[in-house]
């Protein structure tokens, strides 16, 4: 009797759950058994605990606006907080960057800072013109800026402010704005996409949103675009590393990715790293934002090989294109032992693009130095200028002297840029990256780099290189000689021909018993290459794949072309999501979270 009882109850539970007029009470019962089995859990214990050893660092171990921001979050030596803040204002500077910790410090010390210091803050938006910049992260800071500032003084005349207009007028276009970043990110995909240094940029002006901003809707936006931006990152970490392409990466992270800011997020996020401060984390800490826990499984279960797939876009160009936001196929291979990412090559992000490259997990992820990639250290007033308005004669001079020098830009060594005449092709852990680069280019080379640390690395005479390194082993085949230079911990490998390429294969350490095991496999594949009148490969990978590619030409898997038409927004086995749908699916096992841009929801359930 008690075994019929429990199948006719199952039995009335299925009923009432898929029940039209019960649909919203068993939605809302899934939420609420998901929502205790976070708040139970261990990984939101240690979550908040890491939340609490970052804040109390900032708090009494660091100085600047952070520090006082996060000595207001604790409510400890306050005074000594305040001292500080008065004399960070004497001399405002820095633009968006300065307005945006400005902002974070007067939000958390709205119940400490008295009256007249009150008035000194709110006078410097009179006097201090801050630049928003002309980057998708600056005017992310700029524009929460904005909106949060007017919150609080939402009556004030165009004269009490800088730019002579109301503050309604400064609201409305701050919100304008900040829709209509989530807007296009969520159809098309980011334009600074999956940035290692620029990660804080986006998520600590969402983190701001989400804890103060008064209009309910702004606030879940706010949050879901948290959860969007870190699903994101989640799903291309390895240990803390942001694996693959970036549209934007400084040249010593590009070499230690553990230097990153995303390194910071892992940690404070995941607990899956050494612990790395950073400041915009600290934001996130404060927020009073919990990552549902969902998260923490896509950035840490890499008990499965999974390819997953985005689609992306430049920033705004303004010159020498047809299209405003050209698109971008993002590729990335993910293994316990490596990722393996790429993007299809091309000038998708001026200066500091990353087009592809493979991380190998490490012991120690602070020791770095444990990526190979190469690309072609291209220089142009032609690239600047399709997305900088000032006179393409002039950039190159402005980039690599300017008031934010890139001062590797014009350097034939440089570890990162993109370039009109790299094309590439990934299918899992082989790849090709091809070159056909016409006379007189600056410059007319490529390079290539394998950090010194390798515990491997063998020239064979076929042309193929053998590297390992942690539990990865390698194959690197250039289509050209080239010779070997010694470049700060990396060996770097020059070639001075202007058709040229690499085919490069990875596979892990225990599917081979040693490296000649390995190189017996590898040069056991079928590899054909061309160089004129168009550099061209074809190569049949470790597991059997063909893989046919000519510069300029859609290149073949297994004798299909690429569909890049069909391109998802998200494709894999954690995020899946439409372009132009303003939808994300998260899963992870029966688990389940549906971000929905479109009603401003976000559905949790459990198969």
């Amino acid at each position: 009797m008690k075994y019929i009882a429990n199948i006719l109850m199952l039995l009335f539970v299925v009923l009432s759950c898929t029940s039209p007029k019960n649909t919203d009470k068993a939605q809302q019962t899934t939420e609420n058994v998901q929502q205790q089995k976070l708040l139970t859990s261990d990984y939101y214990k240690g979550y908040q605990s890491r939340c609490d050893e970052l804040i109390n660092l900032y708090a009494f171990e660091r100085k600047g606006f952070f520090s006082i921001a996060a000595r207001f979050y604790t409510g400890k030596d306050v005074k000594q907080a305040l001292k500080d803040l008065e004399q960070l204002i004497e001399n405002p500077s820095g633009d968006m960057f300065w307005v945006h910790q400005f902002i974070i410090v007067q939000y958390f010390g709205k119940d400490y800072i008295p009256k007249d210091l009150q008035k000194k803050l709110r006078d410097v938006w009179r006097t201090y013109t801050p630049n928003r910049g002309d980057t998708e992260n600056h005017w992310a800071m700029t524009y929460m800026s904005y909106y949060l500032i007017t919150q609080l003084y939402p009556d004030d005349p165009g004269e009490t402010w800088f730019n002579g207009r109301s503050s309604q007028e400064i609201h409305n276009e701050a919100k304008e704005y900040l829709y209509d970043w989530m807007r296009i990110t969520t159809s098309i995909g980011q334009g600074e996409f999956d940035s290692p240094n620029y990660i804080g940029c986006f998520v600590s002006p969402m983190a701001m949103l989400y804890a103060f901003a008064e209009d309910e809707e702004m606030k879940q936006k706010a949050g879901m675009m948290l959860d969007y931006l870190l699903a994101d990152f989640a799903a291309e970490s390895l240990d803390g590393f942001y694996g693959g392409a970036h549209s934007r990466i400084y040249p010593p992270q590009a070499f230690n990715g553990w230097l990153s800011d995303s390194a910071g997020f892992s940690w404070l996020l995941f607990g899956n790293t050494e612990k790395r401060l950073v400041h915009w984390a600290c934001t996130l800490a404060m927020s009073g934002y919990r990552p549902p826990e969902i998260l923490y499984h896509i950035a840490t279960d890499r008990s499965q090989p999974y390819v997953h797939k985005e689609y992306k876009r430049t920033r705004h160009r303004i010159r020498n294109s047809d299209v405003k936001n050209a698109p971008v196929y993002k590729y990335t291979y993910m293994r316990n032992e490596y990722v393996l990412g790429s993007l299809q090559g091309g000038l998708l992000q001026p200066i500091q693009q990353h087009s592809w490259d493979i991380t190998w997990a490490i012991d120690k992820p602070s020791d770095g130095k444990n990526t190979i990639f190469c690309n072609h250290p291209y220089v142009a007033g032609f690239e600047l200028s399709m997305y900088f308005p000032e006179h393409k004669d002039l950039l190159v001079e402005y980039i690599i002297s300017g008031p934010v020098a890139k001062k590797s830009y014009n350097q034939p060594a440089k570890r990162t840029g993109a370039s009109p005449f790299e094309q590439i092709v990934q299918h899992k852990d082989a790849l090709i990256a091809l070159y056909d680069i016409p006379e007189g280019t600056h410059y007319e080379h490529i390079n290539a780099f394998f950090p010194k640390n390798l515990e491997t690395r063998e020239i064979d005479e076929s042309g193929w290189i053998f590297c390992r390194g942690g539990d990865a082993w390698m194959a690197y085949y250039p289509l050209q000689k080239y010779e070997w230079f010694d470049d700060d911990g990396f060996w770097r490998m020059e070639s001075h021909y202007r058709q040229n390429g690499a085919v490069f294969q990875a596979a892990p350490a225990s599917s081979y018993a040693s490296m000649d095991e390995f190189k017996k496999a590898v040069l056991a594949c079928a590899l054909e290459t061309k160089v004129d009148p168009k550099p061209g490969v074809n190569f049949t990978s470790l597991d059997g794949t063909e893989m046919s590619f000519t510069y300029d030409q859609v290149p073949l898997i297994n004798n299909k072309p690429v569909d890049y038409e069909h391109w998802k927004l998200y494709e894999g086995p954690f995020l899946n999501a439409d372009r132009n749908s303003h939808l994300l699916n998260m899963s992870y096992g029966n688990m389940h979270r549906k971000l929905d841009f479109n009603t401003n929801t976000v559905t949790n359930w459990i198969d």
